[in-house]
């Protein structure tokens, strides 16, 4: 899919859009990993997924082709920049964002980790009557007889 701009001014104004509205939608799903609600921000990936495809592909063909913004007027072309500014910090904070989200979660995933490991380490036990010792731990032991 592309943008079917009629001039530069159109095609500019049109990706200023695009830039704008992706630019808010990411800002959306920061906040939500800021607030600790992925899921929130996983209901916005699939349009997220298309504009970003979308701004991609533009971006691109604009960066190949620069002669397809020359004629806009410098004020469009002004506004272009800046929302691109925007739409880059905004991609800064959202990483940011998801960085701290992954680190919280590799930390809850090895703790969950690590009480399962202690827990499957617990054996059972017998005494000297056969019956089950509470509390006591399986363990190898090696003796000296020198000591």
């Amino acid at each position: 899919m592309a943008l079917s701009a009629t001039d530069a001014a159109d095609r500019v104004e049109q990706l200023v859009m695009l830039t704008e509205r992706l630019t808010e939608l990411i800002a959306d799903q920061a906040q939500a990993f800021e607030q600790r609600r992925p899921r929130d921000a996983a209901a916005m990936l699939e349009e997220v997924s298309r504009l970003a495809n979308l701004y991609r592909h533009e971006s691109a063909r604009v960066r190949a082709d620069l002669s397809m913004i020359a004629a806009a007027p410098p004020e469009a072309r002004t506004r272009l920049v800046r929302a691109t500014e925007a739409f880059d910090a905004v991609l800064a904070r959202q990483g940011r964002a998801i960085e701290a989200a992954r680190t919280v979660t590799e930390g809850l995933v090895k703790c969950i980790a690590d009480e399962v490991a202690a827990q499957r380490t617990q054996g059972s036990t017998y005494g000297a009557t056969g019956r089950q010792a509470p509390g006591a731990s399986a363990t190898a032991i090696t003796l000296n007889k020198r000591a």
